[in-house]
């Protein structure tokens, strides 16, 4: 079985572009107080640049994090559209946002590792079943 082939330069160039363009476009066109503070952690380019997936972190509270999908679904067509007169592609990708957790989880797990920590390390291991 083959292993799959490595993302081409221009691939990634565009992503990166993609993401910092992204982030700016956001940060003008979304207003913090209501949905908190959003960041692109990750874009996820197809390979025939017609899409992208934009995963953002996100800083804020539990009201804001309910409101955040919505109103990035509002503006997506502003930003798709602001982006392409940004960029010289083309086909402007089309973008899905998604609220990315993974911060949240990996503070998540600092937080069990340091409660064990604190508790003096992690549970004994549960004794091994006798070899027959």
């Amino acid at each position: 079985m083959k292993a799959p082939k490595p993302p081409s330069r221009r691939l990634e160039r565009v992503t990166e572009l993609l993401k910092r363009e992204v982030s700016e476009l956001i940060r003008q066109e979304i207003n913090v107080e209501k949905v908190g503070l959003l960041s692109v952690n990750e874009v996820k380019l197809s390979p025939d640049l017609k899409s992208a997936n934009v995963y953002l972190g996100f800083v804020g509270s539990k009201n804001q994090k309910s409101a955040a999908p919505d109103i990035l679904k509002q503006k997506s067509k502003q930003i798709q559209f602001q982006l392409g007169a940004a960029l010289r592609l083309k086909w402007t990708p089309i973008l899905q946002f998604f609220l990315d957790d993974s911060v949240e989880k990996a503070n998540r797990v600092m937080s069990i590792l340091d409660d064990l920590e604190r508790a003096g390390g992690p549970p004994p291991a549960p004794p091994s079943p006798p070899k027959t």
